[in-house]
């Protein structure tokens, strides 16, 4: 007998999705809790009402959360109901082409997630283009160029916790160009505001479901998802084309030496296969995997939370380097679309990772030396130089070091979707190690062509008897020192993620570290220096500039409970001298410091 505080509704509600859920091990689970709720169970009541609470929100990232019942969790009734929404959102704006492609990763439940959103399409008519196993995230973003797709889905978590699954959404082809004409969009991650759009189609099928004049289901559980039949597959082709085009990405003539040992490391992820066969294949044959972490593992057994940035994550990567003498360490995380690598310090005797910002201008001066890497990157969009693009938390590094070279720059907002729709855009990164060095084949970041790119430069550096820290420092001596880092604020409630820079906007900071604030900006309603705002580029995003020129960015993040501060602090060397670039650079490693302790105060994480 259920207690005067249980509520019908939500009870009325669970029953609901459990016929509704195609999953009997979810289903049991919301069964039993259910069950303990109607006789009284008080914490299991409490339970049911965490877990329906609200619903996932889908976002320019699509769905991302932890695998688990209800409404706010991953599971295969909330993919299915994604599905059936993205399915009549992009079936309305079609005339005629119906194409999707769907890849997935090796976290658990990736392949459930995808042969439902396959069966669904093709139901309803569509060309379905599915992966035959689980691959890397760049792949699919190539497919959705090369199959001319309209609609493409990764279902991937990326570099999040094992508990934790996603779902990623491409739009292409005809539907792209009907939604944005400038044809700038075409097989990049959405936008807003059409992830708003698609958010209320997939609310109006739930709606549906719930409604109490609906048919009563016909759900089969299943416990386990067969491939559907009646579709193509991508398979060896699709992999055996992507290399090729990577390697098409190499100037062997100017840059022929490959005298390098590389140790990579996969991260229990997807990459491994493809980026050990592509180095190989470009003449890298010393390639040293880490075995423990090379091959798909759904548990990251070594890692708790996969991501290469994380401290500990390169550990066994570096101790294989430090046994074979290595030159450069390279990782990706778990779906291969980020890359990280580490190089030897040899005036500290030890290895050091480079941050995405320090990867993200060893490439961009790479390119800027070499030229676009391949051809087809003019669109007729005004611009007719190449371009270099980083998005706005990105060190302001590669921005002056293209302007002083006399190539186009433009900052973006966060994330690759801004970056991939960049005009005549030739090399993208933000400091989250995401790269694109072929964005006219892939819209998108891929660690793995960038890990091509990255073992042509070291070796390079290495014939000439460089190295990537003596490279920087030729870097900041032409464009000046930037030295960053970030203060993370984790929350338990991703509804607190907002508090933070509200707060922030009713007392916002006079001073960072004893340097005055000339000028603040909110992205929530002004757009990018130079930009034209729109709502759909409205962020919530804070930025602080000093009067010494350093620099201070407070957002939530997008995929992660967590707020960042971004902090970036600069120095001018006075001469070119190795010598004045090493004081300059420690210079403002102080003043990066006394900045991470002024936001600790500010934010009140002291």
């Amino acid at each position: 007998m259920a207690t005067p505080l249980h509520s019908d509704k939500l009870l009325t509600t669970v029953a609901r999705w459990i016929e509704l859920d195609p999953d009997p091990r979810t289903r049991t689970e919301l069964t039993e809790l259910l069950d303990d709720a109607r006789q009284g169970g008080q914490v299991a009541y409490d339970s049911l009402e965490r877990l329906f609470a609200g619903r996932l929100a889908f976002g320019t990232a699509g769905l991302r959360a932890e695998l688990g019942p209800g409404p706010l969790r991953m599971n295969r009734l909330v993919v299915r109901q994604t599905a059936v929404g993205l399915l009549k959102y992009a079936s309305a704006k079609l005339a005629s082409a119906q194409r999707i492609v769907i890849g997935y990763d090796a976290r658990y439940q990736s392949d459930e997630f995808a042969f439902d959103t396959a069966a669904i399409f093709r139901d309803a008519g569509w060309q379905v283009h599915l992966f035959d196993h689980p691959g890397p995230t760049p792949l699919l973003a190539r497919q959705m160029l090369v199959q001319n797709a309209d609609v493409g889905v990764m279902v991937t978590a990326s570099h999040n916790p094992p508990q934790d699954n996603g779902y990623k959404v491409y739009l292409g082809g005809e539907l792209s160009v009907h939604l944005e004409p400038d044809g700038l969009g075409v097989g990049a991650q959405i936008v807003s505001p059409v992830d708003l759009e698609i958010a209320r189609t997939i609310e109006a099928v739930v709606q549906e479901d719930f409604s109490t004049d609906s048919p009563a289901p016909a759900v089969q559980p299943t416990a386990e998802v067969p491939r559907p039949t009646g579709v193509s597959t991508i398979g060896d082709q699709a992999r055996r084309q992507y290399q090729q085009e990577a390697l098409e990405l190499l100037d062997p003539q100017k840059y022929p030496h490959r005298d390098l040992r590389v140790v990579y490391t996969a991260m229990h992820g997807v990459g491994g296969q493809a980026v050990t066969e592509l180095l190989k294949a470009a003449g890298f044959a010393d390639v040293v995997a880490v075995p423990e972490q090379f091959s798909p593992d759904p548990a990251f057994p070594t890692a708790d939370f996969p991501n290469p940035e994380e401290a500990g994550a390169l550990d066994l990567a570096l101790r294989a380097a430090q046994d074979h003498g290595a030159d450069l360490v390279l990782a990706n995380d778990p779906d291969a679309d980020r890359l990280s690598a580490a190089v030897y310090d040899s005036a500290g005797e030890s290895w050091r990772q480079l941050s995405g910002d320090e990867i993200g201008a060893l490439l961009g001066r790479h390119i800027l030396e070499r030229g676009p890497l391949r051809e087809g990157w003019q669109n007729g969009h005004g611009e007719t130089r190449p371009v270099i693009g980083s998005s706005v938390v990105s060190s302001r590094l590669l921005g002056n070091l293209a302007q002083s070279r006399g190539m186009g720059h433009e900052e973006t907002l966060t994330g690759f979707k801004w970056l991939a729709r960049v005009p005549n855009i030739v090399f993208g990164y933000e400091e989250a190690i995401g790269f694109d060095v072929d964005p006219v084949h892939v819209r998108d970041k891929d660690g793995i062509s960038a890990a091509l790119i990255f073992c042509e430069l070291i070796s390079d550096l290495k014939a000439k008897g460089a190295t990537a820290l003596s490279v920087l420092d030729e870097i900041a001596a032409e464009a000046g020192v930037h030295v960053t880092g970030q203060v993370t604020i984790r929350v338990e409630n991703l509804a607190d993620l907002g508090q933070i820079t509200a707060a922030l906007r009713q007392e916002p900071p006079t001073e960072i570290a004893g340097d005055p604030v000339v000028e603040a900006l909110d992205l929530q309603s002004e757009p990018l220096p130079g930009k034209d705002f729109t709502p759909a580029k409205s962020t919530d995003a804070l930025i602080y500039l000093t009067s010494a020129g350093h620099r201070v960015i407070v957002r939530p993040s997008g995929t992660e409970p967590k707020v960042k501060c971004y902090l970036e602090a600069v120095a001018a060397p006075e001469t070119q001298q190795p010598e004045a670039v090493a004081a300059a650079r420690g210079d403002a490693q102080q003043h990066l410091e006394r900045m991470r302790r002024a936001m600790h105060e500010i934010l009140g994480k002291d």
